[in-house]
């Protein structure tokens, strides 16, 4: 999810004696060696299963990610998951609503809840862009969890840049509809087995127009009746279940204008054009 030298400022707990700090039978170097190495300890853990482990796990926190804008620290979540009762740990990152950076044009400490609200829409496009995610409490209060994905190193990111990715193509459509202020080239996550997820989805949802991103490659191109059926999907479930899902975490406003967007993506049937009157591209880039 970051460059593995990032990941390591440790907590005050890192001077204890590894025999006094485990989990899950990790030790306390294990933890750090993999925070640095950017390892997901878990291997490939089911969604259900990874969203029972970040919503009722411990959360134990390893290291700072420096690089990041807001205080986000890479943690093991740990407890039983499955029928066997087994205890294994997940890497994770935490983002705690309190070490957010106000921002002039988002409202202050929604940070967290914007990027759960991008999971959910996720989930319901069954596209599976946006890794497990919850809203939690933790070491540092009330804040938003999310399962550490593994990428694959090998890739090029500025290669699939220029690629007619169907991967990223399905990031595009769903930006347009989160209204994703903020979608750069290091928020993409490819992984070993071709798929590509994205992360970093806290500037999402504003009611005014604001889509910055990277992703301009298909603008103005036709929908396919795949990408038509996933957003009338979305929009009528915005009415319901997911309309419901979303009020804890948005302002109605802000739900109202997303049924309105994809709404207006489904009329024109296209994805959309660069605005001339503002800025396409965040900055920076990557």
């Amino acid at each position: 999810m970051t460059q593995p030298e990032q990941a390591a400022e440790t907590d005050p707990d890192a001077a204890k004696p590894d025999t006094e700090q485990t989990v899950a039978g990790m030790t306390r170097s294990a933890m750090e060696a993999a925070a640095m190495a950017g390892r997901q300890v878990a291997g490939n853990l089911s969604g259900p299963d990874a969203l029972a482990l970040l919503r009722g796990g411990e959360l134990t926190v390893v290291g700072r990610l420096l690089a990041a804008s807001n205080a986000t620290f890479f943690c093991m979540a740990s407890g039983p998951v499955g029928g066997s009762g087994a205890v294994i740990a997940a890497s994770c990152v935490y983002k705690p609503i309190r070490g957010e950076r106000p921002l002039y044009d988002f409202p202050d400490g929604t940070l967290a809840c914007r990027e759960v609200a991008a999971h959910a829409l996720s989930q319901a496009s069954g596209w599976d862009i946006v890794p497990p995610t919850v809203m939690r409490d933790g070491p540092f209060g009330e804040g938003m969890v999310q399962l550490w994905v593994e990428t694959d190193e090998s890739a090029n990111i500025a290669a699939l840049l220029d690629s007619d990715s169907p991967a990223l193509r399905r990031i595009a459509v769903l930006d347009a509809a989160l209204n994703n202020a903020d979608r750069k080239g290091g928020h993409l996550l490819p992984l070993s087995n071709g798929h590509i997820q994205g992360i970093d989805n806290g500037l999402c949802f504003a009611v005014a127009p604001k889509l910055r991103t990277i992703l301009w490659r298909w603008r103005g191109q036709k929908l396919t009746d795949e990408e038509c059926d996933v957003l009338a999907r979305l929009r009528d479930s915005l009415s319901g279940e997911l309309g419901e899902d979303l009020a804890s975490l948005l302002a109605p406003e802000e739900i109202s204008a997303t049924e309105r967007r994809i709404g207006a993506l489904l009329v024109h049937g296209r994805l959309p054009q660069p605005d001339q009157n503002r800025p396409a591209v965040p900055w920076p880039p990557y």
